[in-house]
Parts: C-alpha cells; structure tokens; sequence
C-alpha cells in the first residue's frame, strides 16, 4: 500500500480526533458556564419525581413462576395465598413506602508485582571472498568484518496494591415502582441532604420479597436482590477532589 492511500486514513482519523478533543472542551465549556454563573449559589436540590418517568428509569423482567389460579371456598375466612390473617401496614401496592436499612461493611487488600529485563546485541559483517567485495563498495573507514551492530537493553518494572475499606450504615425511604407477578416488590429510593455548599445524595434500588419486610415496615439492604447502591454528593468539596476537565481529557487521550 503506498504512503498517499495512507494519508486519506491518516487525515480521517485526525479530522475524528479533532472532533472528538472539540466536543469534550464545548461540553466542558457549557458545564463551567454553568458553574461561574452559579458561583456563590449553593447546590440545588432535585425535584421530587416519579421515579418510573426518569431518562434511566426500565420495568424489571425476571424469570417468572408458573402462575397459580386462586380459588375460593364459600363460608371460609382464609382466601387462598393469603399468608396472614390480619392486614397489616406492610408495603404491597405500587406507590407504598418502605423503610431501607443500608449496612455495607466491604474490605479488599490486593498487591502485585512485575519485573521484566531483555537484552540483545547484533552483529553483520563478512570476511573472505565476501568481505573481500564488501570492501570494495563501503564507504571509507568502514571494515567489512563489522558492517553493522546493534543493541538493545530493556527493563521494566511494576507494582500496585489495594487496600480499601467501606462502610456505610444509613436508612432511606423508598417507595414501590412496580410489583412482579411473583408477588416481589421493585423499590426505588433517592435522598438528598444538603449541608452549606455540599449536597450530599444516596439512592437505593432493587428487588425485594414482602415477606423479607419486618413488622416495622423495614427491610435490610442485604435481602434486596439486584440492588443499586449509590451514595455521592456534589457541590464545592468534590469539585476540589475532582481532576481538571484537561486533565481527565489527556488521560484519555495519551496513549502512554
């Protein structure tokens, strides 16, 4: 393939990173637009929604057991798959509230370590018959016996270790989005607490059994399957701890 069929790619791929670069720095300009003007502000609070209506917000689907055909027996005081004999005030309807115990404890400790080393040396030369015509067409001062030598010497070396530990111990309330034809609950929570110029934001989701939700209406986050746990927050503090937008986009970028 010739140099000029190259350079139509070459261009391409200029003309798409260029764009790529222009893109993140007008998304960053229009986030830091809205950050000088809101300067001195402190951090607005999200407005209570219906959680089904969010950009992200899908139904679940999960495998299903076959369903069961209630039946009744005149002058009975049980209804059949009843498992209590008095209501309570348990969550069961889309649209009840229930109370969320989060208590996360996680700890992990990882360590590696790589050393790598290669060396090489080359030699090309001729003597003889073949250095004798080798002589002939070098250049003067060249020696036939050693045309060329190459070397090479490369090390490399590396390590990286994880010791993290979490803990989070909080309660928030949620409320039921959507009940499955099993009889489990999906249940979505979102709290928001400001405190000077940080807001600080907890969101709870996932699938619960109503008979996993204790008689204070309360259910612990470890018997809520396919949970989404998420606790962040926004304002001046994360702002500080957070890289520059040309930072985050060199590391991005460079390929070294």
């Amino acid at each position: 393939m010739s140099a000029a069929s190259n350079t139509p790619r070459r261009t391409a791929g200029s003309q798409r990173a260029l764009a790529l670069i222009g893109t993140a720095l007008f998304l960053a300009g229009c986030s830091a637009a809205d950050r000088v003007a809101n300067i001195g502000e402190q951090p607005a609070l999200s407005a209570i929604e219906d959680p089904t209506t969010q950009p992200g917000y899908r139904p679940v689907s999960m495998p299903m057991p076959e369903p069961i055909v209630a039946t009744y027996s005149p002058n009975s005081l049980w209804r059949s798959g009843a498992r209590s004999f008095f209501n309570d005030q348990r969550a069961a309807r889309v649209g009840d509230l229930l109370t969320v115990r989060v208590n996360i404890t996680d700890s992990a400790t990882i360590a590696n370590q790589t050393d790598r080393s290669r060396s090489s040396t080359e030699e090309l030369g001729g003597t003889g018959l073949i250095g004798t015509q080798l002589d002939s067409i070098l250049p003067e001062g060249a020696t036939p016996s050693v045309i060329a030598d190459f070397g090479s010497d490369s090390t490399s070396g590396g390590s990286g270790s994880v010791n993290r530990s979490e803990q989070l111990t909080t309660t928030v309330a949620a409320v039921v989005t959507q009940i499955l034809p099993n009889g489990n609950l999906v249940i979505e929570g979102r709290q928001e607490v400001r405190v000077n110029f940080e807001v600080r934001e907890l969101i709870v989701a996932g699938v619960v059994r109503p008979a996993d939700i204790d008689a204070s209406n309360t259910v612990d986050s470890s018997k809520i399957a396919e949970a989404r746990i998420a606790y962040g927050g926004r304002g001046q503090i994360t702002d500080v701890q957070q890289p520059r937008y040309g930072q985050q986009l060199f590391d991005i970028l460079m390929p070294f």
